[in-house]
């Protein structure tokens, strides 16, 4: 495209300037249609940062960017993955860079791939030169740090969200007491329902059936202690998740979560990002043509 705009350069720079600033806002106004639908798709659930910032340039920058796009690359495949870049020998201590990602397990493949790319080209802008960083789409999570962590048991709370809205229903206290103790029973990925109550649960891959379990049974435990008579509410450690609501719940807007506007405002950076790319491009272009 640019390649036929650049061979209408014999034109006034009037007509060229034109002929950009259409396409320059043909372009901003898909993306920001595509962003909407983004944002829809895949909403920003959390995101966690290390202070500890590496260079550029660096060899764990070498290795972290292998990382991603081995990540990319393997969710078109499987709905988990797991991997360690510079961790040999030959290679310094500080340059290693351990990651997974993993999908929410009703996904389909192509949608697990989907997620996977959005949360990588977040990642990098939600923390930006991070030794290690976690983040959290709706429907899958990617994770990466200088230190090994796979496979290793952590239970740390590290997000949880209770709807505003309660219930006194006793009927209903108990439906979701029994869909908790289903949940608590996955290993891997679970959906449970009893009348009015739905939910989920899911553990990473790297755990054990065992340590899957204890996961889990904190999670479940916190949902009702933090939580209380909430209508729905989720509460994710750093190593599974645990999720109920009230039929219905999530069709109704009543309850909102500044939760959303994160991912929103990593979408507008985003179109902000390709809108200024194309200023430069169109004043670069602009300049050869009045020279």
């Amino acid at each position: 495209m640019w390649r036929n705009l650049k061979q209408d350069s014999s034109h006034s720079t009037i007509s060229i300037a034109l002929k950009i600033s259409s396409l320059l806002f043909f372009l901003l106004s898909s993306f920001t249609n595509h962003d909407r639908l983004f944002v829809k798709a895949h909403p920003f659930i959390y995101g966690g940062c290390s202070p500890d910032k590496y260079q550029s340039t660096s060899t764990f920058e070498a290795n972290f960017n292998s990382l991603l796009s081995s990540i990319a690359s393997s969710a078109s495949q499987s709905d988990y993955n797991s991997f360690a870049v510079g961790n040999d020998s030959s290679t310094p201590a500080d340059a290693a860079v351990y990651g997974l990602y993993q999908c929410r397990g009703d996904l389909k493949t192509s949608d697990c791939s989907g997620c996977i790319q959005n949360a990588v080209n977040q990642i990098t802008l939600v923390c930006p030169y991070s030794i290690a960083a976690s983040l959290q789409l709706e429907a899958c999570y990617v994770r990466y740090d200088n230190v090994n962590f796979l496979g290793r048991l952590d239970m740390t709370l590290v997000y949880k969200k209770c709807s505003r809205g309660t219930s006194n229903d006793v009927e209903f206290f108990k439906r979701r007491d029994d869909v908790l103790a289903d949940l608590q029973t996955a290993n891997g990925f679970r959906v449970s329902s009893l009348g009015s109550v739905e939910g989920f649960s899911q553990c990473l891959g790297d755990l054990s059936s065992g340590d899957c379990s204890s996961c889990l049974a904190e999670a479940v435990g916190k949902l009702k202690n933090v939580c209380g008579s909430a209508s729905a509410a989720d509460v994710y450690l750093a190593q599974c998740y645990a999720r109920y609501w009230a039929s219905g719940y999530y069709d109704s807007s009543s309850d909102s979560s500044t939760d959303d506007d994160v991912g929103k405002t990593v979408a507008i950076i985003v179109g902000v990002l390709a809108g200024f790319a194309l200023v430069v491009v169109l004043l670069s272009f602009l300049r050869k043509a009045v020279g």
